[in-house]
């Protein structure tokens, strides 16, 4: 009797020791956005390999930096700033290309993937819901890309601007002029609001129709983005003789550099901050329809993740 009464004692707190901790939503974005770190390298590996290709030429082109220097001290201060800083805009646009390459490539294949080589079977196994699933594959493009690309834009310029001074030092000239024309904290400040805002959060409903497409799509994921709006361009042309979905399509490709801040515009002036606009960009009508748009084909992307099987 003792015995027993000793066993249906002991039984409750056995089952408490034994029952896993509940995870917190906010551990399991973090281990999941890990995940994605971990299975897609070329998140960080393709903005370093463009950087390194353009260091590499960069060096090359430090050979003619003195003769180009004796004849800045005959132009105006505005034009010596734009062709100071004009290897520094090129490296920038450069890695806000690639940064939107690499988000349109991850988001086609981030759900399309796991289905294809099967590891959605894993993965759903895992206390892991379809929400966190589909909105930790949904900040990549939106937050982990902007941020590496910013790092890896900032530590390139660094080691131009340090590389363009000890050269100048080597040749006998000041480095005064290049330093004062470069603005360097301004031109960072800049490049990390254009990338949060026109190449990230106005690249949402593209990253969400991607992800949904990369989600439904059985093969060729490419093709399934494209032809659906290709089609509904011609469509409209033919039917109505208008293009306001292609106009519309193709604002949103080109990215918000009025509203959001136009970042080669504001460098070339001699007041670089007043070019940010996020009031005026946080308050635009195309940003919020876009937003809504974009919550829509997540929904639809997590519905379809919660009934897919591998391909």
């Amino acid at each position: 009797m003792s015995t027993q009464s000793n066993a249906m004692s002991e039984s409750p707190m056995e089952s408490q020791l034994s029952a896993p901790a509940a995870i917190s939503a906010a551990r399991q974005m973090y281990w999941a956005v890990q995940r994605e770190l971990w299975e897609n390298r070329s998140i960080y590996i393709a903005p370093v390999a463009v950087a390194a290709v353009f260091l590499l030429g960069f060096s090359i082109s430090m050979i003619g930096l003195p003769h180009q220097v004796r004849g800045l001290s005959e132009l105006a201060p505005m034009r010596q700033r734009e062709l100071i800083q004009q290897p520094y805009f090129f490296i920038a646009g450069l890695m806000m290309l690639t940064t939107f390459v690499v988000g349109v490539f991850y988001c086609l294949d981030a759900l399309h993937g796991e289905r294809r080589d099967r590891s959605i079977l894993f993965w759903k196994s895992l206390p892991v819901s379809d929400v966190v699933t589909v909105l930790s594959k949904f900040s990549v493009p939106l937050v982990v890309l902007p941020l590496v690309t910013f790092v890896v834009a900032v530590t390139t310029q660094m080691i131009m601007l340090l590389l363009s001074s000890v050269v100048l030092v080597m040749s006998g000239f000041s480095v005064s002029t290049l330093w004062t024309r470069m603005s360097f904290f301004e031109m960072s400040l800049m490049l990390l609001y254009h990338l949060m805002t026109a190449h990230a959060i106005w690249y949402a409903p593209i990253y969400g129709w991607l992800l949904l497409v990369s989600g439904w799509a059985r093969r060729a994921t490419f093709l399934w983005a494209g032809l659906p709006l290709l089609a509904i361009c011609v469509i409209e042309k033919v039917a109505f003789n208008s293009t306001h979905f292609a106009v519309m399509l193709f604002q949103r490709l080109a990215g918000a550099s009025d509203d959001g801040g136009n970042f080669v515009a504001g460098m070339a002036s001699m007041r670089p901050l007043a070019h940010l606009t996020p009031g005026t960009f946080l308050t635009s009508p195309g940003l919020w329809v876009g937003l809504v748009v974009a919550a829509v084909f997540l929904a639809a992307a997590i519905r379809l993740r919660r009934y897919q099987v591998p391909i």
